[in-house]
């Protein structure tokens, strides 16, 4: 397999990045969204395992405009005192990256991945967390010819009551969505969890979303206090069976 950490073309800049891509190919395409942590060992980890299944990944830095990563001291973030700190210095960049921004982002990733050795023609899939999972619809929903489906796992703040929330533009979806939410998770609550699937119903769209009981947000991620062994193993056999669906 080959692993590279390429700076990839961006919007207002250049976004460090990971990318795998199995021996041979071309490989059906897939865009790792981290979560607001950014690139680490950890996402290197989760996209090394995507591409073990025979897809080529791509995890780019969102934040990027703030700098390159690492953006915090990843020791905090197995400590749960230190996890609020860590999010106020992430939160305005976090704000900052609004649907206007991602879509310019998304783009010049797309077209990015889509010229790389061993990546195939067509629509790709994305698998976010967290932030990222709200950015994989907005993504999908800006794109609904170059994305082919989507998987969010706690992901936040899809439906709220700003003009730029993301279940506003549900409508564009063409190909399918997943949503793990966790059900201890304040930017996801159970009205957030009925107004998105409310909005999805109402616009035809193909789609599971599913609570996962016990988790908290950021319930994937094995190297923060927020861990949780059982839903992050629902989460890889759904994202799995997914990818299998649409390949």
């Amino acid at each position: 397999m080959r692993k590279e950490k390429p700076d990839v073309p961006a919007a207002d800049g250049t976004a460090d990045a990971y990318l795998a891509v199995p021996d041979g190919g071309p490989h059906p395409g897939v865009l790792l969204f981290p979560d607001a942590f950014g690139l680490r060992p950890r996402i290197e980890e989760m996209a090394d395992r995507v591409a073990e299944r025979g897809y080529a990944v791509l995890a780019p830095n969102l934040l990027y405009r703030g700098g390159r990563t690492p953006l915090v001291d990843f020791a905090a973030l197995e400590d749960p005192e230190r996890r609020g700190e860590v999010f106020g210095k992430l939160m305005p960049l976090i704000e900052a990256l609004d649907t206007e921004a991602m879509t310019r982002d998304a783009e010049k990733y797309l077209d990015w991945f889509a010229a790389q050795d061993g990546v195939a023609e067509g629509p790709v899939v994305i698998t976010g967390y967290c932030m990222g999972g709200t950015n994989a619809l907005r993504v999908i929903e800006a794109f609904p010819d170059r994305v082919k489906a989507i998987a969010s796992f706690h992901g936040g703040r899809l439906a709220t009551d700003q003009p730029d929330s993301p279940h506003l533009r549900v409508g564009s979806i063409t190909g399918e969505v997943y949503f793990g939410h966790a059900d201890q998770d304040p930017s996801a609550t159970a009205e957030q969890i009925r107004t998105l699937e409310d909005a999805l119903d109402e616009a035809g769209v193909t789609y599971r979303s599913e609570v996962y009981e016990g988790a908290g947000h950021g319930y994937t991620m094995s190297d923060t206090a927020a861990y949780h062994e059982e839903a992050e193993k629902r989460h890889w056999e759904n994202l799995f069976a997914l990818l299998e669906r649409v390949r």
